[in-house]
């Protein structure tokens, strides 16, 4: 039997408080093997052993660092505000927490006799709740910016509260497809939904589609993966805490065990976003395809937390995968992607998709659904054709660049070759050429 709403909310407390404290310890577990996982993997692409050091393959490497950072000094800037300076890191960590409280690691199970479903909680609107907590997870980055009293962690911070407004219009609107076709907003319900493929119907022909929605729904796992990563500051998308750029960004000025809740709290943020992806687009705690045939078993009891934990490796391992092989992109670069590409390419998938499914409802002939397809395309052809061209203005010669620049003013960027002006020569010159005008006037 798998769990539904309805099963939700008849837990004793006692249960309830176990299956908080396991959340709580399967986070913190994930987020020291992910650090290590990373590790070993980039250094797996560079050739070279990674941390080997402390416990068998470097296991306990991660718990090194992590008393290694506590028993480092704690040190407040002096302009920072202090309150504001010690909640954000909170913030961040507890509503990274938080999202993880719907995601279903598996069927009903027995704990001390007591049959509950793996899950803490679910509700009619439990995406809804994830995005809502990794919103709000950026306030603890945009006020620990703030709070600094510097420059580096404010600009940091401002550009992670970008980052973030960028970002989760395109995933929000990637998860919308997965509702109109499960049904449902549901976790529990979305993972049952991919239990097996349905049938699709097309211009007269029948056909059969896949169970898990990354296959069937494709654009929107596309979309979903670039966005997850922007969301969690992740590279090539770091680019709130750009090392080149900012020094560390948002975190500069924390220390000891403020900075380890930010680590903790990326990391969390890393797992969750992965989990998510696993529960809409990867069919859930539920056994992939080859499996299935050995049985009604490898869905039963505590075998489709293996298959969920599995699932969730090899999401990880894509976020591994993307910081060691691609550089960090431009911060234009970046918002343009956004807003240009992911938002309109979200908004046509999610129309060509209501299409579909509004022609497989309405019973319409297959003449009429021909004239429906023939008519979205010429309006997407017209649309091509007649939207106006990026007009390119023609360059000047650099001699007319040179000549039009004001004495004194440096360009932005810099031409090659040249460097700036310091503001002490800027200064000596300013006042010989008051000294001679003078000069001049006098005689």
């Amino acid at each position: 039997m798998n769990p539904t709403l309805a099963d939700f909310g008849k837990d004793v407390w006692w249960i309830v408080l176990i299956k908080i404290v396991a959340i709580f310890a399967f986070l913190v577990v994930m987020t020291l093997f992910t650090i290590w996982y990373e590790r070993r993997v980039v250094a797996r692409m560079q050739v070279r052993p990674g941390p080997n050091r402390h416990g068998p393959f470097g296991l306990l490497q991660s718990l090194a660092d992590g008393l290694k950072l506590a028993f480092k000094e704690d040190i407040m800037p002096l302009k920072a505000d202090k309150v504001v300076f010690f909640l954000a890191p909170v913030i961040s960590t507890v509503c990274a927490f938080a999202a993880f409280a719907i995601i279903p690691l598996g069927p009903f199970v027995s704990i001390f006799g007591e049959r509950t479903p793996l899950q803490l909680t679910d509700i009619p609107v439990a995406v809804l709740l994830v995005l809502a907590c990794s919103g709000l997870g950026v306030y603890g980055i945009v006020l620990s910016g703030w709070a600094s009293g510097s420059t580096y962690p404010l600009l940091g911070s401002l550009r992670s509260s970008a980052q973030m407004i960028s970002y989760e219009v395109a995933m929000g609107l990637s998860i919308v497809a997965v509702f109109m076709t499960a049904g449902s907003m549901s976790t529990s319900e979305i993972v049952n939904a991919q239990a097996k493929g349905g049938e699709g119907n097309l211009f007269g022909f029948s056909f059969p589609t896949p169970g898990w929605y990354a296959l069937l729904l494709l654009p929107s796992f596309v979309i979903y993966a670039i966005s997850a990563v922007g969301e969690t500051n992740r590279a090539p998308f770091d680019l709130p805490e750009a090392e080149s750029e900012l020094v560390g960004g948002f975190h500069t000025e924390y220390s000891s065990l403020k900075f380890a809740l930010f680590f903790l709290a990326e990391y969390i943020n890393m797992v969750t976003v992965s989990a998510l992806a696993v529960t809409l687009f990867f069919g859930g705690w539920r056994a992939p395809w080859p499996l299935t045939e050995l049985g009604t078993w490898v869905n039963q009891g505590w075998w489709p937390l293996l298959w969920f934990v599995v699932k969730l490796l090899i999401a990880l391992f894509v976020f591994v995968w993307l910081r060691g092989t691609l550089p960090r992109l431009r911060y234009d670069q970046f918002m343009r992607f956004g807003w240009k590409v992911l938002l309109p390419a979200n908004l046509v998938w999610i129309l060509v998709l209501a299409g579909v499914k509004t022609m497989n409802r309405e019973d319409l002939s297959t003449q009429q659904q021909w004239y429906l397809i023939g008519g979205a395309l010429a309006v997407v052809l017209l649309a091509a054709i007649f939207w106006p061209g990026k007009k390119e203005t023609p360059k000047k010669p650099l001699e007319q660049q040179l000549a039009e620049r004001p004495p004194g003013s440096f360009p932005v960027p810099p031409l090659d070759l040249q460097v700036p002006v310091s503001p002490r020569a800027k200064r000596i010159t300013a006042d010989r050429d008051t000294v001679g005008a003078a000069e001049r006037k006098v005689v």
